[in-house]
């Protein structure tokens, strides 16, 4: 049995708001693309592709929840309008777990940078991977060192030089001898940039997480509101 009246309009505006939900889960995919490319250029920081990775996984999961939400309305079915409604809270709850944690995290970021440029960078004479992630990020965001380029006292034993990857105009054995030259090299750290960069990318995925919150709050209240119209209808049968 059909259901009519105002179940009818809520039937047509879970659809809506649904399909809304399946294009934020779509932009969720696409802003993670974006955040892991912007991360990419971090790579030197150890976990720094988790938080891109984490917002494609769950705008995958968004994304066909969504659609299940979307068939559920169309077809009047109690059972996948229901499954939809308890999937939804828990994605809800899982996002203020996140919340949570990110909250946390954002008063340490500043610290676990520090350090983990710190080990990068003792360890750029010995592991390709992490020199080739440095040079990278040096190149990329035009900086040179954590703190500035006198991290890079100890880069050899003449203690005055720096990568080439520093060089404004990269040579090479540019850095030789130039670690306080700044017509030659960048004298500014990197690790004020890097903040900046991921804090930026936070900040945009708190404002996505607000906005789609708002409209799972509102999918669920009308999820409840169509299931309990669908087993009305089916008890007067």
């Amino acid at each position: 049995m059909a259901v009519e009246g105002g179940a009818k309009c809520v039937k047509y505006l879970l659809f809506f708001f649904n399909f809304i939900f399946w294009l934020c889960g779509l932009a969720l995919i696409v802003l993670g693309i974006l955040v892991y490319i912007a991360f990419r250029n971090t790579a030197v920081i150890k976990g720094s592709f988790g938080p891109a990775i984490f917002i494609i996984v769950v705008g995958v999961i968004i994304f066909f929840i969504a659609f299940l939400g979307c068939c559920g309305a169309c077809n009047e079915n109690h059972c996948m309008v229901t499954t939809f409604a308890v999937f939804l809270s828990l994605i809800i709850i899982c996002e203020i777990a996140v919340a949570i944690v990110g909250y946390v995290f954002r008063g340490k970021l500043s610290a676990v940078l520090d350090q983990n440029f710190k080990d990068a960078i003792a360890g750029y004479n010995t592991s390709e991977d992490l020199k080739k992630a440095i040079d990278d990020l040096q190149k990329e965001l035009k900086c040179c060192g954590a703190n500035s380029s006198d991290d890079w006292v100890n880069f050899n034993a003449s203690r005055n030089s720096v990568p080439d990857s520093c060089c404004k105009n990269e040579t090479r054995n540019c850095g030789i001898g130039a670690i306080h030259d700044g017509n030659k090299i960048y004298i500014n750290g990197c690790q004020s940039t890097v903040e900046k960069l991921l804090n930026r990318s936070m900040l945009w995925i708190a404002v996505g997480a607000l906005v789609i919150a708002f409209i799972q709050i509102t999918g669920i209240v009308l999820a409840c509101i169509l299931t309990r119209a669908i087993r009305s209808g089916y008890e007067v049968m």
